[in-house]
């Protein structure tokens, strides 16, 4: 009876130090940063960028390229995606990808088929960003080399990134918030436009790092704005500011008035934090959006007295008129378009459920004659180390 428990015991143990059944040896990996996905007659071209590791784990620079881009097309992105073991020497790892770029003519199109791939795939995660190439192929974007960051994923994903945080025109999407945008029924999707300044080809040279001026570059300062999954116009940058006011996306941001004929006084906006509020009056429904904001002043290019009360209350009464007219400006942009992008259905539907259930039937129109209230309330904490401008002439 001893034996035959000891035997269980050593049975139970061993199954503990048992490897990973879905383990891969790196030797055997070729590690996907960054997926471009455009649309093709028949399917798809899915473009991979993969990390060259020789030279990402360098210690010394040289003159090799950080990363390879591989291109395959077929009736899907899976199909697609195992064409690309006819070039690439490995098979195509996809749990690090950094960013998923869909070209325009795709988005035109429609995302919803790519997005139940990127969804439904067990090896990716989540957390990866989705951009839109403006006005070109996402495989031409991911081929560009990019100077600071060796491999150009990390490069899209950290400056979108940076401009949410730091300047505002900008979104991080993830899958997550991309599909329940697409399913909500009072909110339209929006993601971020990349596009670059500068010759594509020129871009895929190791010579475009190789300058002080790098004549090839990414940008990102559009938001692309979506009608169902399809992709119906862009954003521009105040446009795309003030899509995020309304949404509480604001951390940081710089703005300016101008000083009569003189210049410009520039504050930096240090905090931001929005409320939406949804309404029904008088069988109309209303959004009320309120803005707070904390900023410090951050320039002055013309002759004024800081240390009064009065020119701090006139200031803030600038801003906060021409922080209202951003917001307006971009809601007018949206109705124009005839898509709720701010997510006022879902302000709605909170406020009012039961009224929601009638206008959610033809929301795009009702959205159009939605009444928006914006009030602003900046307040400014600082005004930097000096009162008076040093620029004031003396008599």
């Amino acid at each position: 009876m001893k034996k035959i428990t000891s035997t269980f015991i050593v049975l139970f143990m061993l199954i503990g130090l048992t490897g990973c059944w879905s383990a891969h040896e790196l030797t055997e990996l070729a590690i996907a940063t960054a997926l471009g996905i455009d649309k093709t007659e028949d399917g798809y071209r899915v473009s991979v960028q993969f990390v060259n590791p020789a030279e990402i784990a360098a210690k010394k620079s040289s003159m090799g390229v950080p990363i390879s881009v591989h291109s395959a097309e077929g009736r899907s992105i899976l199909e697609a995606t195992r064409k690309l073991t006819t070039t690439a020497p490995r098979k195509v790892y996809l749990a690090h990808v950094r960013v998923i770029v869909f070209g325009e003519e795709l988005a035109k199109e429609g995302i919803r088929k790519p997005l139940d791939f990127l969804s439904r795939d067990h090896e990716m995660r989540a957390d990866f960003v989705i951009a839109i190439a403006k006005d070109l192929k996402a495989e031409d974007l991911i081929k560009v080399l990019t100077p600071m960051e060796k491999v150009a994923a990390n490069k899209i994903f950290s400056s979108i990134e940076t401009s949410e945080k730091n300047w505002a025109p900008t979104k991080i999407v993830l899958l997550d918030e991309l599909i329940t945008s697409l399913v909500s029924e009072g909110k339209q999707p929006v993601v971020t436009g990349i596009y670059l300044v500068g010759d594509p080809e020129s871009g895929s040279h190791i010579s475009n790092i190789q300058q002080v001026n790098t004549p090839t570059k990414i940008k990102s300062d559009y938001l692309g704005v979506f009608k169902e999954d399809k992709l119906i116009a862009w954003l521009d940058e105040p446009e795309s500011k003030g899509f995020n006011y309304i949404t509480d996306n604001i951390t940081r941001t710089v703005g300016f008035i101008e000083c009569g004929e003189e210049g410009t006084l520039t504050i930096e906006t240090i905090r931001s934090k929005t409320k939406l509020v949804g309404a029904i009056e008088n069988g109309r429904p209303m959004i009320k959006i309120h803005v707070s904001m904390e900023s410090n002043i951050g320039d002055v290019e013309c002759s004024m007295d800081l240390s009064k009360s009065k020119t701090i209350k006139d200031i803030e009464k600038d801003f906060n008129k021409k922080t209202k007219a951003i917001i307006m400006n971009s809601v007018e942009r949206a109705k124009e378009l005839g898509t709720d992008i701010y997510g006022f259905g879902e302000a709605i539907e909170r406020a009012e459920p039961k009224k929601w259930e009638e206008l959610k039937k033809n929301w795009d129109e009702e959205f159009v004659k939605t009444d928006v209230v914006v009030h602003v309330d900046l307040k400014i904490r600082r005004v930097g180390t000096i009162s008076d401008s040093f620029q004031e002439e003396k008599d």
